[in-house]
């Protein structure tokens, strides 16, 4: 017998409503802030992460699934978006188009990783990247299409984590200040963060190991190694985010796990959803076209794990799924015009037969049809043709259960409640 890889996993019909509603959002709120969709090959040249990703990093030394084809070219599965499209940018002369260039991606990325809850080695993602623009209000619009889908999605007390990492002009007296501070503890420090100390110190700031999680709270500051251009656009941007009322915090260990980025990195955090409080996170990387061989050209971007969000839907408050595309309505109405009632319904022909959907309560839901008042009495009062059909299907759907009830000879209501809904409502 033959079993999903280990870190992945197969996403089944009963999944896959959420699924669709949470992308169709991400589609809607891509639209709303103007950006188009562009898809990338899942795989591309290695030297293209390495170069853009950064040696050092846990994705190019750990994580990438690199294989030569049979041509002997050294290609690897994707481990993230935004080196290819800064690739497809330079690659097609994008820079031509109006700026800033908007663009989204939805799709999977593969990383060699210890597999845990809402973490696999292939998973899904939402990418947002904004290119050609210096002006911290860019850095704003980005972090807004975060900040409206997740609202959309549910999520409640949203708050960023921010911080700068400085700028070519600034980031060496940074790095050579935490190679001095990190260094006068080299004996304490395990053979991963002594190799981090010598290609990329900041790396140590993101290190899981316990020995460096001891020395953070002691490590220097970005924040007092900032340039005048540097320091301006942060307190910009802060500026901004006070302005419409979007909380805040300046977190100094928050470096992502990119060596691309530049000046601003930020994540969002919602609460309620456990100890990991992040959804999603990103940052601006101004140099890296200029590195993968374009044209000096600014941008940012972040991206949002989708099976983070699926796996979060039943610990968040107040989420709302939009009935009409959750459920399968193709298959309601046609078990509504195919079945024994099919009789009634023309003989009623001058009534307006309604269905109305609507969201009760959270995860209970109502379906209703009516003729007016004028469709003649069910010969099978216990509703068995129709009703218990119907509610058979829809149970088998979203895994709930259902009651059918007959009203007054013209109508009936169809009431039920995903069992993973209610659990959480039991409890």
């Amino acid at each position: 017998m033959f079993y999903a890889p280990r870190g992945t996993q197969d996403i089944l019909p009963a999944d896959r409503p959420y699924w669709r509603y949470v992308t169709e959002q991400m589609h809607a709120v891509a639209a709303l802030f103007g950006l188009q969709q562009i898809d990338t090959p899942i795989f591309e040249e290695a030297a293209l992460f390495v170069r853009g990703v950064g040696e050092g990093t846990d994705i190019v030394d750990k994580e990438m699934y690199t294989f030569q084809d049979k041509g002997g070219n050294e290609l690897t599965l994707r481990p993230e978006f935004t080196a290819g499209v800064m690739r497809a940018y330079i690659e097609h002369g994008m820079h031509v188009l109006p700026q800033p260039v908007k663009l989204y991606s939805i799709g999977p990325i593969f990383r060699y990783e210890r597999p845990q809850a809402g973490r696999y080695r292939q998973h899904h993602q939402f990418n947002v990247e904004m290119l050609g623009e210096l002006d911290p209000a860019v850095d704003l619009e980005v972090m807004s299409v975060a900040w409206t889908l997740l609202t959309r999605l549910g999520y409640r007390g949203l708050s960023f984590q921010l911080n700068s990492t400085g700028c070519p002009v600034c980031r060496p007296a940074y790095r050579q200040a935490l190679i001095e501070y990190f260094g006068a503890y080299r004996n304490r420090l395990n053979e991963v963060d002594l190799r981090r100390l010598a290609i990329n110190p900041l790396r140590l700031l993101d290190s899981k190991e316990e020995a460096a999680q001891a020395l953070l709270d002691g490590a220097p500051h970005s924040s007092d190694y900032l340039c005048d251009e540097c320091a301006a656009h942060l307190a910009t941007l802060r500026s901004y985010l006070d302005a419409l009322e979007m909380p805040h915090t300046i977190n100094f260990r928050l470096v992502r796990g990119l060596d691309y980025y530049t000046k601003t990195v930020f994540e969002v955090w919602a609460e309620g959803i456990g100890a990991q409080a992040a959804v999603c996170g990103g940052g601006r990387y101004d140099k890296l076209i200029e590195m993968l061989g374009g044209l000096p050209t600014p941008g940012i971007g972040f991206g949002m794990g989708i099976e983070r969000i699926a796996m979060l839907r039943y610990q968040v408050d107040d989420i709302r799924l939009d009935i009409e595309t959750a459920l399968p309505l193709g298959l309601i109405l046609n078990e509504l015009l195919t079945n024994s009632y099919k009789h009634a319904f023309t003989e009623a022909a001058q009534g307006e037969i309604r269905i109305e959907l609507s969201n009760t309560a959270v995860g209970h839901y109502r379906f209703a049809y009516h003729d007016n008042g004028t469709m003649k009495a069910d010969p099978d009062k216990s509703g068995t043709s129709l009703g218990m059909r119907l509610i058979q299907q829809l149970t088998r759907q979203i895994h709930g259960t259902g009651s059918f009830s007959y009203a007054n000879g013209y109508g009936y209501t169809i009431e039920f409640m995903d069992l993973e809904q209610r659990r959480r409502l039991d409890d």
